[in-house]
């Protein structure tokens, strides 16, 4: 996307109509607007959100300029508005917003409903997109929750610094995968989402004929119902995760401020080395219960039959035949050897001998005609069960009196706690921070439980849900008009499969290559033994490289934490221009548009050295770059990137209310 020109009227202290152009060169590509504080800058920079999205972080809502307010007579209308040119995927758009602001008897100004138009240039001729098509066409070319990472401050990129490292990243991962080109995968696997009742798949299941099994109906609702109810509690997830991640932030805030005074700072201590142990505890005692419930599992049937198994005994040791029998001899063996008329000693076997007499006499003994051998080892076999369920009563009692210690332990360090939270509290200055804290904890603590329960249901939903689809698609494909649409489902089914592989390894690449590209800019900007690695959900972590074997995250400054957003962001818009000019089919599946890098004060937070390595970066990762700069710094970015600069513009400020855009 590049920016070509941005026309205001009346639009705070830009009085009149006024228009900018900005520089759209490849080789001079930045253009530089230079003025003091309170000149016109952040005003400048909020057109373009006032014009794509209507909104702007003015305390007053009011755009009109106060000069031309204070001139217009009772019933008197005035205009503002603001045009904005640019190219997005080849095609030209002017996108306008306009506000009609009108003045009443009484001499108060009242603003109607702004208006907002999107034309474009299509065979030479300028089309008007419909209302509605104007908000999705916005949509398309820069949704609002993407627009902060190109269009920003020096406050606001202090401030994404700090989120990008809290974990407040659902929005932001979002937003980076879109940037790299991955919403192309995004929406197709939304479109196909088997969990989505307005997706594909979803629209299958509303098409069920259920005229020739009424089950079919109730199967289909019944699903519908629990998948309704699983959406739900994932919704719930989401908030719980952000209202865990807000109150551990407030803890963290809390916690400082207890700990910067000196003579809370050791109960504190003492009190998150109570904590800790607390928590040790509590896995120990969850290991001894799990112990128990071995020892239990493995020989309590053996402990518990023990006086029938005892009787058992008793009863077949009175029989004596039945230990009798010949071990691994059966009656077929005996019939064998008479038949033959020798045994297999040699002694000859006939009728009437004692040999004879003998081998008939032990097939009362021996398999099919007796189990003597099978309760022979019955025996055997109780007897070891016995011997191994001897010890379960002392093992139980072990364990159990190991969970019990662990429990007196818990509750002794629990109370412990409270006593220096009472401390704490009794220490005038910082009750109401303690109080707080407390209140945070219980919230933290609260939705935890809250989560794990919530995670329980889901899971009994799943299973009830998944055995439902089962038995439905039984029923479905006993006729041709149901089976040809579980045949439908599972060609979608298989599709939306393989569009989540080749989404989930086009972004495990995209997230390595990014990390790769912010780490070569982020040393370029700061320079020192520091590296930046990006998790699954693109939170940002610092790290100090290999030293003397030390390698961890680190608190990284002001300095740092900006450095490491500004080559966050530097990234993305690198990649995204990339991939737009990318010629091998794996790149050029991933769907992006190069941004342009719109900046209010940006080098506020740097040194000279850093200036310096920030403005020589900026116009070769950007395709386009605006900034708007005080004087002072501007002229350290005009020494440093003079050559790339193809449009410079100053802010005229006449007074309060009226400022003017001049070239230079």
């Amino acid at each position: 996307m590049l920016l070509k020109s941005l026309k205001l009227l009346n639009f705070r202290q830009f009085k009149g109509e006024q228009e900018i152009l900005f520089a759209t060169d490849d080789d001079k590509n930045v253009t530089v607007i230079m003025g003091e504080n309170g000149s016109g800058k952040t005003t400048l920079a909020q057109a373009f959100s006032w014009c794509l999205y209507g909104d702007t972080d003015f305390d007053d809502k009011l755009m009109l300029n106060k000069i031309v307010e204070g001139q217009m007579l009772p019933d008197n209308e005035s205009r503002v508005r603001v045009d904005l040119d640019l190219t997005h995927s080849g095609t030209d758009y002017t996108i306008i917003r306009e506000q009609v602001y009108k003045k009443d008897l009484t001499g108060k100004i009242k603003a109607s409903n702004t208006s907002f138009n999107i034309s474009y240039k299509k065979d030479g001729q300028k089309e008007f997109l419909k209302p509605l098509e104007a908000e999705v066409r916005m949509k398309q070319i820069l949704p609002k929750e993407l627009s902060r990472y190109f269009f920003f401050d020096g406050e606001r990129i202090g401030n994404m610094s700090k989120d990008v490292k809290k974990g407040r990243s659902q929005e932001f991962a979002q937003a980076v995968r879109g940037l790299l080109g991955l919403n192309a995968f995004i929406s197709a696997l939304e479109h196909l989402k088997p969990t989505s009742k307005y997706g594909v798949i979803g629209s299958y299941n509303e098409s069920y004929d259920s005229s020739s099994n009424e089950r079919i109906a109730l199967y289909t609702r019944d699903i519908e119902e629990k998948q309704d109810n699983i959406r739900n509690i994932d919704s719930r997830l989401d908030e719980i995760e952000t209202e865990v991640q807000l109150a551990r932030d407030k803890c963290e805030e809390l916690s400082l401020k207890l700990t910067m005074n000196a003579e809370s700072e050791k109960l504190q201590k003492e009190k998150e080395k109570l904590k800790n142990t607390v928590d040790q505890t509590k896995q120990a005692k969850s290991s001894a219960i799990a112990t128990l419930l071995k020892h239990f599992n493995t020989n309590a049937s053996s402990y518990f039959a023990k006086s029938m198994i005892k009787d058992a005994l008793e009863s077949l040791s009175k029989a004596d035949k039945l230990d009798k029998g010949i071990p691994d001899m059966h009656a077929r063996t005996i019939e064998f050897l008479i038949k033959r008329g020798e045994c297999v000693c040699g002694t000859k076997i006939e009728f009437g001998n004692d040999a004879y007499k003998e081998l008939n006499n032990a097939l009362a003994f021996i398999p099919p005609q007796s189990i003597g051998v099978s309760i022979g080892h019955f025996i055997k076999e109780s007897e070891l069960r016995t011997k191994s369920s001897t010890s379960l009563f002392d093992d139980i009692s072990g364990q159990y009196a190991l969970v019990r210690d662990y429990e007196n332990r818990i509750d002794e360090q629990k109370n412990q706690i409270q006593l220096i939270e009472k401390k704490l509290i009794g220490k005038e200055e910082f009750a109401t921070v303690q109080r707080d804290l407390m209140k945070y904890e219980k919230i933290i603590r609260n939705r935890q439980t809250e989560r794990d329960e919530l995670n329980r249901k889901k899971g009994a939903l799943e299973t009830s849900r998944d055995r439902l689809i089962t038995e439905r698609a039984e029923l479905t494909l006993r006729d041709e008009n149901n089976r040809k649409i579980e045949i439908y489902k599972a060609y979608a089914q298989y599709m939306y499969n393989e569009i989540d592989k080749a989404y989930k390894h086009n972004e495990n690449l995209t997230r390595e290559k990014l990390e790769k590209s912010i780490n070569k800019i982020f040393k370029g900007i700061y320079k020192g033994g520091l590296s930046v690695t990006i998790d699954e959900k693109y939170n940002i972590q610092a790290f100090v490289e290999e030293f003397d074997g030390y390698n961890t995250d680190v608190e990284t400054s002001t300095a740092q934490s900006i450095s490491v957003i500004f080559a966050f962001i530097s990234g993305i818009i690198k990649m995204a221009r990339e991939n737009s000019s990318a010629t091998d089919a794996e790149t050029k599946m991933l769907d992006s548009e190069p941004y342009p890098l719109v900046m209010d004060a940006p080098l506020s937070a740097f040194d000279k050295r850093r200036i310096k390595t920030v403005c020589d970066a900026l116009p070769k990762i950007a395709e386009q770059v605006i900034i708007f700069i005080k004087d002072t710094d501007g002229e350290l970015a005009e020494d440093n990137m003079g050559a790339k600069v193809g449009r410079r513009y100053l802010f005229d400020k006449k007074n309060e209310f009226e400022t003017y855009l001049m070239t230079r």
